[in-house]
């Protein structure tokens, strides 16, 4: 099973982080999760999170059942840069920010390490391990998109929260399950999120 980090930041976006969230921890994985201060109040706001009634662990299991409770979640501050996941030596496998605002996407290109979601990433990239980060901003300006081209340049992997619709989506959880099915494609993870593409006329 993997070992995964997933920083989850204050771009608006929640759902895509729970999908993945849910599809790891189901898949039986270990998720090293770092939320910003503005990502645990996306998870407030726009997933009914209660923390002063629950703690994350009760939180995803409420939202997505007990089946979460097969893979592993460690949580850390994002000021924690003593974090083991701040470190190149301990083996980690991939690393998704999901949603990844354009404030932490510039942070990341410049090779800033102000938090731990900063310095996990910088750390994956100096590592060559899968990065990938889901950008949720629209429109872009050309500060952000020379941000984008940066950090690809530096060996992350801009996945854009767009969702495609040619599996006939029918919620909006079928929605993010798209998007966080693309993340585990590009960590080299195995999930039923969504039917791949085959052909006019098959995905039906």
């Amino acid at each position: 099973m993997s070992q995964v980090v997933v920083g989850v930041t204050g771009a608006s976006g929640a759902i895509y982080a729970g999908r993945l969230l849910r599809a790891l921890l189901i898949g039986g994985h270990t998720v090293h999760l770092v939320l910003s201060k503005y990502g645990r109040y996306l998870l407030v706001e726009e997933l009914g999170f209660r923390p002063d009634k629950e703690n994350l662990r009760e939180f995803l299991a409420r939202l997505y059942g007990q089946e979460t409770e097969a893979g592993t979640l460690c949580e850390y501050g994002a000021g924690d840069l003593a974090a083991i996941i701040a470190s190149g030596s301990v083996a980690i496998d991939a690393m998704a920010v999901v949603p990844c605002s354009v404030k932490t996407l510039s942070s990341i290109a410049r090779g800033a390490a102000a938090s731990l979601i900063e310095r996990a990433a910088d750390v994956s990239l100096k590592e060559q391990r899968p990065l990938v980060l889901v950008v949720r901003e629209t429109p872009l300006n050309l500060i952000q998109l020379r941000n984008m081209t940066a950090a690809a340049e530096a060996g992350a992997i801009i996945l854009p929260a767009m969702p495609a619709f040619y599996q006939k989506p029918q919620t909006f959880d079928d929605l993010a399950d798209f998007i966080a099915g693309r993340v585990c494609n590009m960590l080299h993870i195995e999930h039923q999120l969504f039917l791949p593409w085959e052909g006019a006329g098959t995905n039906k």
